[in-house]
């Protein structure tokens, strides 16, 4: 049993450290090497939990895709209409990148050129805006003459955007940018 504590936290503390490798330095120039030093684990301990580099990063990109969809699905409550459900999901998003460097990694190297048969958490993103705001215009929630696939589009590029930005700012992710985006993108909120 503590044998399997002990691996379970080796674990975690590599995922965490090639997270940070791979947020400061991209997929390709991340070493194994410094990946261990940092876990404080020699290379060897890593090569028991992990074949290769790429299987370390799918691993901090799987670790990301649990922690973004958690944050998602707890952003979302009931009684909560479509616009609600996914400003609120935008938020919760943003806040998980804010705090998690096992996130920021993880979608970093989602759907990166360098590494195939990877997650692409950013489509996956697009899926949910284009679901939720169907359900917006199903509900009567944006004005009549918005195309359903142009709003989505904006606020894809935009949030996605604003990711990119924290990359060199921490400030890319801040509430307040996040509320100053919803405040020009939606013209019409409900009244609830």
């Amino acid at each position: 049993m503590v044998q399997q504590q002990r691996a379970v936290r080796t674990r975690q503390a590599l995922i965490r450290s090639a997270a940070e490798a791979f947020e400061r330095h991209g997929y390709v120039l991340a070493k194994l090497a410094d990946i261990s030093a940092r876990a404080g684990v020699s290379v060897g301990a890593l090569h028991f939990h992990f074949e290769n580099k790429a299987a370390v990063a799918s691993s901090v990109e799987t670790a990301a895709a649990l922690r973004l969809r958690r944050a998602a699905w707890n952003a979302q409550r009931p009684g909560m209409n479509a616009v609600q459900r996914l400003t609120a999901t935008s938020y919760a998003l943003a806040d998980q990148l804010r705090r998690d460097v096992v996130s920021r990694a993880g979608l970093k190297l989602s759907g990166e050129p360098a590494r195939e048969g990877s997650l692409d958490l950013r489509q996956e993103w697009q899926a949910f805006v284009e679901k939720v705001v169907a359900e917006a215009s199903d509900e009567n929630l944006l004005v009549e003459r918005v195309e359903q696939r142009d709003m989505a589009d904006l606020i894809v590029a935009a949030t996605t955007g604003f990711e990119l930005l924290s990359r060199r700012d921490p400030d890319g992710l801040s509430p307040s940018l996040l509320t100053n985006f919803w405040r020009f993108m939606l013209p019409r909120v409900p009244q609830t």
